[in-house]
Parts: structure tokens; sequence; C-alpha cells
């Protein structure tokens, strides 16, 4: 099997990898984990990982006056982006690859927390997600994105149009968590407690809905990867 390098950009302990970790080892990808609030971004080569996985965190991609980091992973995806480098945003990581894009971020109607399905795009072209159909998916991002030029919708709800979007084989952008464990989620709603009380978000019905959602998201979420890693161009 061919040995790959893999780079995580982590903005918050346990938004990792968490599900994709195995099938992504599996595949032959050797993962280090790049902790945003330890290494320089502005040090890393944009070009270098054969693939580059940037991970959600509890900051806004417009946040950058009093985050500086964002700005240079900012620079650091229009580098990897310009060159078709392969890339995986989530969540944050998303918004961040639609403003590298040309897109502007920015608040939502309101915030999106929970477990609920998708609305995948009908096409006949590229749909990566399609083993997601009808499959509750975690949600959990305040803010939006246009789509960005050149770039193809693959997924909605009623309150986020940009739920996902492709730009050829090597670039895709999810909003929503796909990587999520079932048997980690206590560490989400620990993490984000400040969030849920602030927003009126029992995290007993979310923890109820992990219990019921996590393991069929666990089984499509290896899938939709797999296909994705499959079709990748290096």
């Amino acid at each position: 099997m061919t040995q790959r390098t893999l780079q995580a950009i982590r903005h918050v302990g346990f938004e990792d990898l968490g599900s994709f970790e195995a099938p992504l080892r599996a595949a032959g990808y050797q993962i280090e984990y790049i902790d945003a609030a330890e290494r320089d971004l502005s040090q890393l080569d944009p070009l270098a990982a054969d693939l580059l996985v940037v991970l959600g965190g509890p900051i806004g991609v417009y946040d950058h006056d009093r985050y500086p980091l964002v700005s240079d992973e900012l620079e650091l995806l229009r580098m990897r982006l310009a060159a078709d480098r392969p890339t995986l945003g989530i969540c944050l990581g998303a918004q961040l690859m639609a403003a590298a894009l040309g897109s502007i971020v920015y608040p939502g109607p309101a915030k999106e927390i929970g477990w609920s399905t998708l609305e995948l795009a009908a096409s006949a072209g590229y749909q990566p997600l399609a083993a997601l159909r009808d499959v509750a998916v975690l949600h959990w991002h305040g803010d939006t994105f246009d789509l960005p030029e050149g770039c193809t919708l693959l997924a909605s709800t009623p309150l986020c149009r940009q739920q996902a979007f492709v730009r050829g084989q090597n670039v895709l952008g999810l909003q929503f968590h796909p990587e999520v464990r079932g048997d980690r989620f206590e560490h989400w709603l620990l993490g984000h407690a400040s969030e849920l009380a602030n927003s009126g978000i029992d995290p007993v019905t979310l923890r109820h809905d992990a219990k019921r959602h996590a393991s069929a998201l666990e089984q499509a979420g290896a899938i939709i990867l797999g296909d994705w890693l499959a079709k990748l161009k290096h």
C-alpha cells in the first residue's frame, strides 16, 4: 500500500478526525495533527502534505483581528487550493476554504446545532455524499458562506443552503460534521457547554439524538470518505 502524508489542522482538542481517523490510516495515510494554538501556521509548507484536512472550531473566519492565526490559515489555503492539492474542510475548515476561494463568510440566520438529514443536490455529475441520503448528521455552526466560484453545491438544509461543496475531485468542503464519534460525543457537550447554555439548547436532547444517530453516521461517513479518497488526484 502506498504511504501518504496527512496534516490535520486542529483548533480544539476534541474536534479531531474522529471516526475518519481509522479509515484514513487504513487507506495508507500517516496522520500528523497540527494544533493551531501551538504551531506557527505561517511556517507550514502549504503543498507538502498529500492531504490537508482543516477541522472545526469555535471561532469565525472574520475573527482574524482577535485570532491572527486565521489569517495564516487563509493564506495557507489560498496557496494550496490554487495548486489544486487534495484538501478537505469540516465546519470552520469549510468556511476557511470558502473564504480562501474568494467567498464571504458571515453569520447565518440562527445557530444550527443538532442532528438532522441533508437535502442532497440533484445532479447528474459527481455526488460524493450519496451514502448520507436519509442519514442524520451533526450540525454545529452559526456562520455560513456564499458558494465559491467554480464550485458545485452538494447539500443543503432549510436553515443553511451551503452545507457542502466540491471543486473538481480534490477539494471538498463540509459545513456539517460527518466525523463525530458517538462514544466521544460527551466531549462536545462539555467543551461547548457555554454555547449551548447561551443558545438555549438542551444537551440532554443532543445526547439522546447522538445515541440514536451516531452509529449510522459513522458507517455512512466511512463510505463517503473512502469514495472521495479513491478519486483524489495526487
